[in-house]
C-alpha cells in the first residue's frame, strides 16, 4: 500500500494537462457491450477504476487492447455476469446492467461497492428496468434481470441520478418504442455518452437537459468516441493554484463545464482567465471565505466539495459548506482538523473558520475526493505531511503526484 509524503509551503507555477474524465470513460466503455464488433475510444485515462472495468468486460469475453486509445471488441461476449470480486471496488460497475439486458436479454450484476460516501441505491435503476418490462430480482447480493426485449416507457427519476440516467439511456437504445427520462441528470458526461450512442446508430435527444428521449432501434454498430476532459481534475488544480499562492495554466479542460466552480473561485479573489485550450488559474491578494452548497449539475459539484473545504480552511473568514448530494461526505473533516483546521459539523453543513496556517500531520484518506482534499491541505501546511491509503486517489487521478511535482510541489510516493 502506498502513501504520499508532502512538504508544504511551495507555490505552484507552470502548466498541467488534464486527463480524460473517469466518469465519462466508464459508461462509454460499458456501452461497447451494446454492439457486436470493435469500438474505439480516445483519451481514456490510466486509472484504477478504468482497469477494473476493463477486467470486468474481459471477464465477459470482450477483447480489449491499447492504452490512451483503447479498442473494445464485444463481438464474442460469453457471459452476462459482473461478479462481486470485481464490482465490490467500484460502484460504476452497475453500468453494465442496462447494456447486458438490452442486448442479451439477461444480466446478473453484483450489488456495487466503491467509496463509502453515503447511500447510492440502485433501486432507481431497477424500477426503471421494471417499467420497461424487465423481470428483476435481488438474489444473494446480485441484481438478476431478464427481458425478451425491453419496451419503451415513461421513466420518472425521484432524484437526479447520473448512473441511473446513463444505465437506462443505454438500455433504451435497443428497446422497442420510445423511452422518455424525466428528471434526467444533466452532467457533461451524460452528453458524452449520448454522442457515442448516436454514433452507434441510436436515437438519443435532449442529453444535457432534464428530459431525454430515446427512440429504440433493433441493432447498434461499433463506433468511435473521444472521452471529455476531467472537470474534477481541472477543478482540483484550479483550487491548488489559489491555495498555494500560485499560477497554473490548465490545458485541455472545458471551462464551460466548470462555471459553478469558476464563479466561486472568483468570489474567493482568484483570477480565472479563459485560454484557447483551457484556462489560467491564479491566486488573489487574499482568500475570501465563501459559502458552498453542492447540487446536481450545473450546480456546484459534490466531487469538488472536499477540495473546496480544504481551501476554505485557510480563508479570511467563515464559510458554510452544505452537502446535499451524499449524506456521508464529510469524512475528510476529522483529517483536516488533525492539520489544524477549525471545522464544526452541523447536520448537513460544515462551518469552516479560516485559520492562519495548517500544520503537517499523519493523515489517512477515506475516499477518492477526500484524498484530494488532504493532498491540497498538505501542499500549504507547515512541515511534512504523510497521507496513507492513497489507492483511493489512484481511482480518479492519473499520475497526480507527477503532475504536482512538475508544478513545483515537493511530493513523493512511498511504500508503507
Amino acid at each position: 500500500m502506498d502513501k504520499f509524503i508532502v512538504e508544504g509551503g511551495k507555490p505552484l507555477h507552470g502548466e498541467v494537462s488534464i486527463s480524460g474524465a473517469k466518469n465519462a470513460a466508464l459508461p462509454v466503455l460499458a456501452a461497447a457491450l451494446l454492439a457486436s464488433g470493435t469500438s474505439t475510444f480516445h483519451n481514456v485515462p490510466d486509472l484504477v477504476d478504468i482497469k477494473t472495468i476493463r477486467k470486468l468486460l474481459c471477464n465477459m469475453g470482450a477483447e480489449i487492447d491499447g492504452d490512451g486509445t483503447v479498442s473494445v471488441n464485444a463481438g464474442n461476449i460469453t457471459g452476462q455476469e459482473a461478479p462481486y470480486d470485481l464490482v465490490k471496488t467500484m460502484r460504476a460497475s452497475i453500468l453494465v446492467l442496462g447494456p447486458l439486458v438490452a442486448r442479451f436479454g439477461v444480466a446478473r450484476v453484483s450489488l456495487p461497492g466503491g467509496c463509502a460516501i453515503g447511500a447510492r441505491p440502485v433501486n432507481l435503476h431497477i424500477k426503471a428496468l421494471q417499467d420497461m418490462g424487465a423481470q428483476v430480482e435481488l438474489n444473494g447480493g446480485y441484481v438478476e434481470a431478464r427481458a425478451k426485449r425491453l419496451k419503451g416507457a415513461e421513466i420518472y427519476f425521484d432524484i437526479s441520478t447520473v448512473t441511473g440516467t446513463e444505465n437506462i439511456m443505454m438500455a433504451a437504445a435497443l428497446a422497442e418504442g420510445v423511452t422518455v427520462l424525466h428528471n434526467a441528470a444533466r452532467e457533461p458526461e451524460i452528453v458524452n455518452l449520448a454522442e457515442f450512442l448516436n454514433a452507434m446508430g441510436a436515437q438519443v435527444s435532449g442529453a444535457g437537459t432534464d428530459l431525454i428521449t430515446i427512440r429504440g432501434v433493433t441493432s447498434l454498430r461499433p463506433a468511435e468516441a473521444t472521452i471529455i476532459p476531467d472537470r474534477i481534475e481541472a477543478g482540483t488544480f484550479m483550487i491548488a493554484a489559489g491555495m498555494t499562492g500560485g499560477e497554473i495554466d490548465i490545458r485541455g479542460c472545458n471551462h464551460s463545464h466548470l462555471e459553478a466552480l469558476i464563479t466561486k473561485l472568483r468570489d474567493t479573489g482568484m483570477k480565472i482567465t479563459p485560454l484557447a485550450d483551457g484556462l489560467k488559474a491564479a491566486c488573489g491578494e487574499k482568500i475570501n471565505s465563501v459559502d458552498i452548497k453542492t447540487l446536481p449539475y450545473p450546480g456546484f459539484p459534490t466531487d469538488l466539495q472536499a477540495q473546496m473545504m480544504a481551501y476554505m480552511t485557510i480563508g479570511s473568514g467563515l464559510a458554510v459548506i452544505s452537502e446535499t448530494v451524499f449524506e456521508n461526505r464529510f469524512m475528510h473533516v476529522s483529517e483536516l482538523m488533525r492539520m489544524g483546521a477549525d471545522i464544526v459539523i452541523q447536520g448537513g453543513s460544515a462551518i469552516v473558520r479560516g485559520v492562519p496556517a495548517l500544520r503537517a500531520a499523519q493523515t489517512m484518506a477515506t475516499d477518492l475526493r477526500a484524498s484530494a482534499s488532504l493532498l491540497l491541505a498538505a501542499l500549504v501546511a507547515h512541515g511534512t505531511t504523510e497521507i496513507s491509503r492513497v489507492y483511493h486517489i489512484d481511482r480518479g487521478y492519473q499520475g497526480i503526484e507527477k503532475k504536482f511535482s512538475a508544478l513545483g510541489a515537493a511530493i513523493r510516493r512511498m511504500k508503507q
